[in-house]
């Protein structure tokens, strides 16, 4: 797994840091669930600009990408203050998607705070519709994912939310 572990344990390509500002507090003293999803939404724009979508390519190319499906889980809490780190992993990608996998960590005490799961699509800004990745876009994508090859799948992955023994569940599964 050479290479996956970015700093003591942090395991995935580092791709941004950041500190969690007052803003983010919530009202139970920790940061908010929709700051986490800022917080991996940078490491995304940082993930991009490695491949080179950066603001400039989506002015100049009128393409971009669209997230279509998430799943964030909330491991333990942040607080005001905090420094963090979000890796990333590829997780698989063809013509026109990639799907990645992030983990935020307490940059500081190096404890996983969350993790991301993310499925995001190419699209045509002209059109607004799904379209094939540009060649030089496909290249970057190509060189990261060959970096991470040997990496083994997060634990978490395509992890489905259940209650082992619900109450009530709906159509009474």
């Amino acid at each position: 797994m050479a290479g996956a572990e970015t700093r003591a344990g942090m395991l995935g390509l580092e791709v941004c840091r950041g500190r969690v500002v007052p803003e983010w507090i919530d009202v139970n003293g920790h940061m908010n669930v929709a700051y986490y999803v800022l917080a991996f939404d940078l490491g995304v724009d940082a993930l991009w600009a490695r491949f080179g979508i950066t603001e400039a390519h989506i002015r100049e190319n009128l393409s971009s990408t669209f997230a279509v499906e998430a799943h964030v889980m909330y491991l333990q809490e942040l607080h005001e203050d905090d420094p963090y780190v979000v890796t990333a992993q590829i997780i698989a990608f063809d013509d026109k998607r990639i799907h990645q996998f992030q983990r935020m960590y307490h940059a500081k005490e190096g404890f996983l705070a969350a993790t991301a799961e993310w499925m995001n699509l190419h699209v045509d800004l002209t059109t607004r519709r799904v379209a094939p990745w540009p060649e030089h876009i496909l290249a970057g994508i190509g060189r990261i994912a060959h970096e991470q090859r040997d990496w083994p799948p997060p634990d978490a992955l395509g992890r489905r939310m259940t209650i082992a023994k619900p109450l009530f569940a709906a159509g009474g599964a």
